[in-house]
């Protein structure tokens, strides 16, 4: 019980001091979650209890470094998110793996970095993501493309068609 108080302390307030733009605190908060659930008896080869927990906390790690500018940092605590991810309960996989490439995808898309966002996105998909991958805004802009190329070109609302005789 109180190894979760602590956990969703750090959480928050990493989310926190990222919303209010402190990156490096909320770097800080991040490692301190990774570094609990880190340790063999949270996640391994011989237990798999918390490696989703380990994997979305990579995740939200590798996002603030992100956004902090260190693409390398943040491409490195994303393999080792989908190493952990690799190591997750089958049942809790899909959901995991989705939340783990869209706040990563969502991370390089706020930096302006699109082309790797979108390709976090599909490798998401490849992974075998849920649903929950879907609301990040690589996927909404990517949706929007793929909907637009599908429409059918409309004429003008003062144009209509006119009948042949």
């Amino acid at each position: 019980m109180m190894a979760s108080c602590a956990s969703e302390s750090y959480q928050s307030a990493a989310m926190q001091a990222s919303e209010s733009g402190d990156q490096k605190a909320a770097i800080g908060y991040a490692k301190k979650e990774v570094a609990r659930f880190s340790e063999p008896d949270q996640c391994s080869r011989a237990v798999n209890v918390n490696c989703g927990t380990l994997a979305l906390a990579y995740g939200s790690l590798a996002g603030y470094q992100i956004l902090d500018g260190d693409s390398s940092a943040g491409e490195r605590s994303f393999s080792r998110a989908q190493g952990a991810l690799s190591l997750t309960d089958p049942a809790n996989r899909a959901s995991a793996t989705a939340i783990v490439y869209r706040d990563v995808s969502e991370a390089f898309w706020k930096v302006g970095e699109r082309a790797r966002a979108t390709a976090v996105l599909n490798e998401g998909q490849a992974a075998g993501a849920d649903k929950w991958l879907y609301m990040s805004s690589a996927a909404r802009a990517a949706d929007e493309q793929r909907i637009d190329r599908q429409l059918p070109s409309q004429q003008p609302i003062d144009q209509q068609p006119t009948e042949s005789r």
